[in-house]
């Protein structure tokens, strides 16, 4: 089946948050101009139509005209199509009874930083990076130590130095790793990957790993999931549906816990969690008919990386910009205009009438930085950057 990304699919009106919650921005203060002409860029989900097997499975469920609760655990075939992606995609195998259900990543973040740390405890994380993680740290009591990556003409590198010196502090027990990283768009290296696992189990540190951009990646590229690099069993491994196949209001990620004493103190700290009905059919069709969608999709991700690089060297100059390894998130360096982080925002946010993400949020190594979100039709692409080009 040949898919159109070019076709432009009206969202308002559909309670989406990307395009429909205005009240919900302003609150969050991500901009205060939010109307019918704004192009919303701003949040970490697709505007193309989910892969045809996944729509004509939603379907069949909703011929069923019964939407009950609903458990996962009876369907073997959930279980099946979960290993058989990662194993046919990642070359990653793991047991089934490892798979752990949670209504949403962050959920379980908040639930991992619960079950294995302490009030008071450190957590490392990776600044500038998916700002939720500190949230996530912070409300339970637990503190930010932050291994700030390395900036080098825009390719960011761990400082593996300052990594280990954290690692060692007695008060650290966690690391939270990004992983292709979130916004700065890196797959990281097998070396890499072992050397922040060996890093974290010598100094006795629960290392998480957020793998739900791991599908995301340049067609060129080749993504490497930790727990293939290295095989202790105590490294805990996020994935998901949602970023993948552009069904996060569906809310389903899957965590793999290989140590079972970690998993059943996981479980019972996540209590039970039943999926949705659409979540289990979606799912199943997703990961067992979704690859020629996906295939296709990449492509033109990788269309829309060419365009925005090629349209900000030719009419922004000195926006630096380097196309991501992983993701569909582009990370803009806004720091050669010589202006204040509150006039770019002014510029694009209210003037444009764009809405993008303010990279100070995702830690003070973002200041100069705006995060896009960019898997859109190129035309929705294409207007925005004129609109923000017209204002710099």
């Amino acid at each position: 089946m040949i898919y159109n990304f070019d076709k432009v699919i009206n969202r308002k009106g559909t309670n989406s948050i990307k395009w429909d919650a205005r009240e919900l921005v302003r609150k969050f203060g991500i901009t205060d101009r939010f109307d019918d002409d704004t192009i919303a860029l701003f949040i970490a989900d697709m505007d193309f139509s989910c892969p045809q097997p996944v729509l004509d499975a939603l379907h069949k469920r909703v011929d069923q005209k019964m939407f009950g609760y609903t458990t996962h655990l009876s369907d073997p075939e959930y279980f099946k199509a979960i290993q058989n992606w990662f194993k046919r995609r990642q070359n990653w195998e793991f047991p089934a009874e490892s798979i752990v259900y949670s209504p949403g990543t962050v959920h379980a973040l908040k639930i991992a930083v619960k079950a294995f740390t302490k009030p008071g405890d450190g957590v490392i994380i990776q600044r500038p990076v998916y700002y939720p993680f500190t949230r996530v740290i912070e409300e339970q009591g637990r503190k930010v130590v932050n291994n700030s990556l390395i900036n080098t003409n825009g390719y960011y590198t761990i400082d593996f130095v300052d990594l280990e010196q954290k690692a060692k502090l007695s008060s650290s027990k966690m690391m939270i790793l990004c992983s292709p990283h979130n916004p700065v768009g890196r797959i990281w290296k097998p070396e890499e990957l072992d050397q922040i696992a060996r890093i974290c189990l010598t100094n006795d540190l629960v290392l998480v790993s957020d793998e739900i951009h791991g599908d995301l990646i340049r067609t060129n590229e080749t993504f490497y999931p930790i727990a293939n690099i290295n095989q202790d069993d105590k490294i805990i491994v996020c994935t998901a549906t949602n970023k993948t196949f552009n069904m996060a209001g569906l809310h389903c990620s899957n965590i793999i816990l290989r140590n079972v004493v970690m998993r059943e103190k996981f479980s019972k700290m996540m209590g039970i969690q039943m999926p949705s009905p659409f979540s289990i059919s979606a799912l199943i069709a997703a990961y067992n008919e979704g690859e020629e969608w996906l295939e296709q999709l990449k492509i033109y991700i990788d269309g829309n990386f060419d365009f925005l690089a090629k349209f900000l060297e030719k009419k922004m100059p000195d926006v630096k910009f380097k196309i991501p390894e992983g993701t569909y998130i582009g990370w803009m360096d806004f720091s050669g205009y010589n202006l204040s982080p509150e006039e770019v925002h002014d510029r694009i946010y209210n003037k444009a009438n764009v809405v993008l993400e303010d990279g100070k949020i995702f830690g003070e190594e973002g200041l100069d930085f705006q995060r896009i979100c960019i898997p859109s039709p190129r035309s929705i692409l294409e207007e925005a950057l004129n609109r923000i080009s017209l204002e710099f």
